[in-house]
């Protein structure tokens, strides 16, 4: 592990490139490619609504409801920019806010939850609005494009809650991997997806995330110069 990286160093490493740090490929046929400056700016209006909006902070549990996707990644990232805890262990108590993709993912146990519009590029919720949920796409883009909360992190905070146990932030990033790697969700577990993703990001490198209903052809593979795969 690498104790001395964090959270904060690593999108402060992502705000001012221009390169590509993530690349969506949807079930729908698109195609979507963040670039580090761009995936900052989303992460931050993330944080900024997490904060403002959902009362989060250290301490909070932001229960992920979703799959592997490029709105999920900015979530997580989001979430711990705010010195808050993923929880992907759906056995655990209901978290504070609950994520999801999915309306029958909701519970009436969580104090806020969140629907994520599944459409790589949707700008608000496909249909009708459970009662007392927050529209994530509609709502997000009215949020600041810089964080200035927490600056610094305390590195024995719980980051992540998972099945086989728990990460707290000083564990959260090990060595920079540089690559381009792909991660096909439905053969990589959550908790490695965040892992490799993570490592990526430190080493300069840009991950290639495709949904389990997308054929990984070798002109995908050429296309996007993938040098690892997971």
């Amino acid at each position: 592990m690498n104790p001395s990286a964090s959270i904060t160093d690593l999108l402060a490493r992502l705000r001012p490139d221009s390169s590509p740090c993530l690349v969506w490929y949807g079930p729908e046929g698109e195609r979507v490619e963040l670039s580090g400056r761009v995936m900052d700016n989303w992460v931050a209006k993330t944080a900024n609504l997490l904060a403002e909006e959902l009362d989060a902070g250290e301490g909070t549990t932001v229960g992920l409801r979703m799959e592997p996707h490029w709105r999920s990644l900015v979530w997580a990232l989001a979430a711990w920019q705010a010195g808050a805890t993923v929880r992907l262990d759906r056995a655990r108590p209901a978290p504070d806010v609950l994520v999801s993709a999915d309306p029958e993912q909701l519970t009436g146990d969580s104090t806020h939850q969140v629907l994520v519009a599944p459409g790589a590029l949707q700008l608000r919720w496909p249909g009708e609005l459970p009662a007392g949920v927050l529209d994530y796409a509609a709502e997000v883009r009215s949020y600041a494009d810089v964080y200035l909360g927490l600056d610094t992190l305390a590195a024995d905070g719980l980051a992540l809650e998972y099945d086989d146990g728990d990460l707290i932030f000083g564990q959260l990033l090990g060595q920079p991997a540089p690559a381009r790697i792909l991660l096909v969700p439905a053969q990589t577990a959550w908790p490695e997806v965040l892992r490799e993703a993570l490592a990526t990001w430190q080493g300069g490198g840009t991950v290639v995330l495709v949904h389990a209903d997308v054929e990984v052809t070798q002109r995908l593979l050429d296309s996007e110069r993938v040098s690892a795969r997971l």
